[in-house]
This record gives C-alpha cells, sequence and structure tokens, in this order.
C-alpha cells in the first residue's frame, strides 16, 4: 500500500481522464461478455429449432422482425448484431490501450524529473551513499517499472475483477449451479499465488540487485578506460565483468523457472475448469433444465472467469517486480539532504564578507577541520596551502554548504551560511574544483555553463584571461570542438584552462581555485594568475594549492596540517618565520630549479 500511496501522488494528475478511460474499458467488457448470448442464440435458433424462447438481452431479435427461427434473415441479424459489438469493443480497446500508455509515459517523465531533481537535490555525501549503478536503475529502470504498476497492472486487475463480477452474475442468471467449479477451485488459486507471489518478489529484488552491479562495472570500466589499459588488466576486468554478467544471467533463469512453474500450476487448474463446466453444462443439458446453446455460453464464462483469475494472478505476480522498484524510488525519493535548506532562507543582497568562527567539522567519525578562524572581506586574496589530507578543500567547499560544520560557524555579511538559500549562497562562488569535469558537449558550451545564452566574444574574452584561447584556437572546430566525455581528447591542463574560464564567466563576487592549477608549468600558471587579478580586482580570490608559488602574492597564506591552521600571514612573513611554508617552499624551489639545470644540460 505504501508503494501505490507514494505513487498515487504523481499519478493523481492524470486520475480525470483515466477514470474516463476504465469506463470505456467496462463498455468494451459489456460488449465482450455479450457475444457469448449471441453465440447461444445462434446455435439455439439458427442451427437448432427451439421454440421455447431464450429470456436475455437480445430475446428481441426473436420477436419475427429480424426474421423466423432457423431462417437466414435471423442469422444475418444475429451477425449483424455480433459485429456491432465486437467492432465497439475493438474501437473501445484500442482508445483505451492508446490513452494508458499516453498516461504511463507521462507518469514516467514525472518520475524521471522527480528522481534527477533529488539527484540534483542531495548533498555529495548523502549521494555518495548510492553507487553510480544503483542511481542509473532508479532514474530509468524503476521509473518504467513504476509506470507500468499504475497504467498496466492495476489496470488489468480492475478489469478482471469487473469481468469476474459480471461473469460471475451472467453465469448465475443461466443456472446458478455453473457456479460451483470456479467456488471449488478459487482456494487453489489463492494458495499457488500466495506461494508463488512470495519466491517471485525475492528473485525480482535479486535482479535489481545484479543489474545495478552490472550497471556499476560497465560505468566504472568507461571512466577508467585509459587506467586498465596502462596497467594492461584487461583480463581482470573481463573477468569481473563475466561474474557481474553470470549473476544476472543465473537470477533471470531463476525467475524463468519460477514463471514456468506458475504457468504450469495455473494451466493445470484452467483446464480442470473446462472440462468440469463443459461436464457441469452437458448435464444440465440433458436434464432439460438449460438449451444446448448454453453450453457454449456457460463454459465461455467459466473459462473468462478462469481467465480472469489466473490474470489477476499473473498480475500480481509480475508486480512483485514493481513493488520492488517502487519500493527502492521511495527509499530514494524519501532520501533527507545532510545540506537542507531552510523554509525561510534569504538570499544574499550585497558583496559577501566570509568570516569562519572557531570552524570544526567532523566526517566519518573523524575530526577533518578543527578551531578554523578565517576573516575574509570582500576583495581580499586568500591562500590556502598544506600537504594532501590537510583540510584546505574541505574547507573551501564548507563555505558553499558542500558540507556543514559541526561545530562553529561561517557568515557571510553577519548572517549564518545556513540561513540563506542554497541558490543564492552558490551563486556568489565561481568554484573551480581540483576533480576537473567537461561534458560532452563543445568548448564554448563548457565555458558558457553558466550562461548558455551569452555571445562568443565574451567567452573568447574569459578563455583568454584563463590562458585557454591560444590552445584552443588550434583544435580543429576551434570553440565549437566536441570534447569527449569528461573532457576526454584534451590535456589535464587543456582541461583546467577551460574549467576556469568556465569561472571567470560566471563573473561571481568570489573566485575558488581550488588545486586547479596543479597540471600547468609554472610560468603558465603565474601568467594565468596575473591575468585574473589585472582584470578581476575587486573580487575575492580565494586560492588553494600544492604548490607554494602559487599563493606567493596572496594577501594572507594559510598553511593547514590535520586540519588546522598552524601558521598565517603574508608570503614574507611566512618565509621569515622558518616555519612548515618556509621548509615546502625552498625544498619546492630546489627541486625546480635543479630540473631546469638538468633540461638546459640535455
Amino acid at each position: 500500500m505504501d508503494v501505490l500511496k507514494f505513487g498515487f501522488k504523481y499519478w493523481k494528475k492524470n486520475l480525470p481522464m483515466a477514470i474516463f478511460v476504465q469506463i470505456c474499458s467496462y463498455i468494451a467488457i459489456i460488449c465482450d461478455l455479450m457475444l457469448p448470448l449471441l453465440s447461444e442464440m445462434f446455435i439455439d435458433y439458427v442451427i437448432l429449432d427451439h421454440e421455447n424462447k431464450s429470456d436475455n438481452l437480445f430475446s428481441f431479435l426473436l420477436n419475427g422482425n429480424f426474421g423466423q427461427i432457423h431462417s437466414m434473415k435471423l442469422f444475418l441479424s444475429i451477425a449483424l448484431a455480433f459485429m456491432i459489438l465486437l467492432g465497439i469493443r475493438l474501437a473501445l480497446v484500442y482508445y483505451k490501450n492508446v490513452t494508458t500508455q499516453k498516461l504511463g509515459v507521462k507518469l514516467e517523465t514525472d518520475l524521471r524529473k522527480a528522481t534527477f531533481r533529488k539527484i540534483m537535490e542531495l548533498d555529495s555525501a548523502t549521494l555518495a551513499e548510492f553507487n553510480t549503478g544503483e542511481l542509473l536503475t532508479t532514474a530509468n529502470a524503476d521509473t518504467v517499472m513504476y509506470k507500468e504498476l499504475f497504467c498496466t497492472m492495476l489496470v488489468r486487475i480492475l478489469d478482471s475483477v469487473f469481468v469476474l463480477s459480471m461473469s460471475t452474475w451472467l453465469l448465475a442468471k443461466i443456472n446458478i449451479t455453473l457456479l460451483i467449479i470456479p467456488v471449488v477451485l478459487l482456494p487453489f488459486f489463492a494458495t499457488a499465488l500466495i506461494r508463488f507471489r512470495k519466491q517471485a518478489r525475492q528473485n525480482y529484488r535479486k535482479i535489481r540487485g545484479c543489474n545495478s552491479e552490472m550497471s556499476l562495472t560497465v560505468q566504472e570500466n568507461i571512466e577508467a578506460v585509459r587506467i586498465v589499459r596502462s596497467f594492461t588488466n584487461e583480463d581482470t576486468e573481463m573477468e569481473k565483468f563475466r561474474e557481474s554478467n553470470d549473476k544476472l544471467k543465473g537470477a533471470y533463469i531463476n525467475q524463468v523457472k519460477l514463471s514456468s512453474k506458475f504457468e504450469v500450476a495455473f494451466g493445470i487448474i484452467r483446464q480442470t475448469a473446462y472440462i468440469g463446466s463443459i461436464a457441469i453444462s452437458a448435464l444440465l443439458v440433458i436434464k432439460g433444465y438449460i438449451l444446448v446453446g448454453f453450453l457454449v455460453t456457460s463454459s465461455s464464462y467459466v473459462m473468462k472467469i478462469m481467465d480472469h483469475i489466473s490474470q489477476i494472478n499473473n498480475t500480481l505476480f509480475i508486480m512483485q517486480q514493481q513493488i520492488v522498484s517502487g519500493h527502492k524510488m521511495i527509499d530514494f525519493l524519501n532520501c533527507e539532504s545532510k545540506v537542507p535548506e531552510k523554509e525561510d532562507a534569504v538570499g544574499i543582497t550585497s558583496l559577501p564578507n566570509i568570516e569562519v568562527n572557531n570552524g570544526y567539522l567532523v566526517m566519518d567519525g573523524k575530526t577533518v577541520l578543527k578551531d578554523i578562524n578565517v576573516s575574509i572581506p570582500y576583495g581580499k586574496k586568500l591562500g590556502i596551502v598544506g600537504g594532501t589530507g590537510s583540510g584546505k578543500s574541505v574547507l573551501l567547499e564548507s563555505l558553499v554548504r558542500i558540507h556543514d560544520l559541526t561545530g562553529g560557524s561561517i557568515t557571510i555579511n553577519g548572517t549564518d551560511v545556513r540561513d540563506y538559500t542554497l541558490d543564492s549562497l552558490r551563486n556568489n562562488f565561481s568554484y573551480v574544483f581540483q576533480d576537473v569535469f567537461l561534458f560532452s558537449n563543445t568548448i564554448d558550451s563548457n565555458i558558457a555553463y553558466a550562461m548558455p545564452d551569452i555571445e562568443r566574444r565574451q567567452v573568447v574574452n574569459a578563455a583568454k584571461h584563463a590562458q585557454a584561447h591560444n590552445f584552443i584556437k588550434h583544435l580543429p572546430e576551434r570553440y565549437d570542438t566536441i570534447v569527449g566525455e569528461r573532457g576526454l581528447g584534451i590535456s589535464g591542463g587543456q582541461k583546467q584552462r577551460v574549467s576556469i574560464a568556465r569561472a571567470l564567466l560566471k563573473d561571481a563576487p568570489v573566485i575558488v581555485l581550488d588545486d586547479s592549477t596543479s597540471a600547468l608549468d609554472v610560468k603558465t600558471e603565474r601568467k594565468l594568475l596575473a591575468d585574473i587579478k589585472e582584470n578581476y580586482p575587486d573580487k575575492t580570490m580565494l586560492i588553494s594549492a600544492h604548490r607554494l608559488s602559487s599563493v606567493a602574492s596572496c594577501d594572507e597564506i594559510l598553511y593547514m596540517q590535520d586540519g588546522m591552521i598552524v601558521e598565517r600571514g603574508t608570503f614574507d612573513e611566512l618565509m621569515a618565520l622558518g616555519g612548515h611554508f618556509a621548509n615546502v617552499y625552498n625544498v619546492q624551489e630546489a627541486e625546480r630549479k635543479s630540473v631546469i639545470e638538468y633540461a638546459e644540460e640535455v
């Protein structure tokens, strides 16, 4: 019931049309159920010549106006009525199928939008709890399955219940004795259904899990293809794929075996019902309780009852797959972000002055930031350096609430960042992450990501400031060159410069460079940073780097270690201090000079 209740809020806007379609379906079913009555009249009054007239909906055909009993005119009248009912049924069934599928596609689209919106809303830590294969399965396969639950499975059950009700009533009108077979066999149907349904749900859970594992294996190998090849590890990856593939194959084979057992069990029950109904009908004909034509009619209704009991059972059996998908979607869409936005959150209305006061952050039981105090008035150029795992990136990410502090506060213009809307907060930052990502699109589209409709002239200007224009103009299609997925096709340094151009074009008050020049040579890096400072002099700049020369011209430099600020000051002050910063800087400079000397000798 939870699955149906949750999905109904997406389905309810289609409810008026769905009700109308269901009414059309019921009319089609009534037309179909009238056909056996016409068959009875054809047998008893066209082929045979019974004088006793049937008491049914079509008795008016026997009043002489539509032909005498045992005449061609009566045959044509009955045939015409049969064709009219059949035509109406087929037209309504066609309309129902087309319209129901249209409603289903709308529901599938809404569910996919909701899933993708959730992916966009969740913070990185929460999203990391789901592997990529799981997310792809949820966004694609689960939405299709969940749609089928509403536009196919529930419709089938409603149709079958209506057929059962009408067929039972019509059988009772003919002779109530004919209901013996359906009543006797019903407990066998119910027992078999309960048994098979439980096993089916377990199988579908396993199939879905294997599908997710397969998607993850393929996705990882697509992304890591260069690493796999460089380590000549293709055989290992093929073995991993084979194992995933075999698990998926095994899960589907188990389901096929269960489905086959299911079909055999219900097939036996249906055939028993058919033979039993023929036997009882024949006995009633021999005893004179019903006419010969009713033998065909009653067996037809009994088979419809059995068929639709089977259809309900089959539908409930298949529904286990949709229910598993539904629960997965519910779990994902109900997942709460660890970085929530307040209902009364406000926007930032002036240039940002940032303060970090006694900042603490604990992640997975480990303290990654401790006692951080930083003042960043608008326009300040701040450098943050330190070894791997020192907390540089985490501190910068906390400013835009990719992580929320567990102690202390981050304020902008005196207001806690948690009191601002996420859009307003993040629109004030142009962020360049150390893990550069480019979309499978043109260079122009990647740079203009924040403003897709901006003029090419401004894109080129941003690329020039990021020192990217020179290599772009030598590409085959210049700014219209398509870069591959994740930027494949251009070098690491080129990707970094494109991503910096993207951030510059956004033109936010705060520019954040999180170790985003590591793939550049020292000369290009210095030229790039000098160009940014010259052309964006008023903006706040936050530069995180392993290469200490990258922050030499900053107003203040923080040296971090184990999540703490252990040294701070200008470049000259830190060099005079002779501590961690000065030691690392001297080592790096010595290494750089030795590389230059070696290159000159060669």
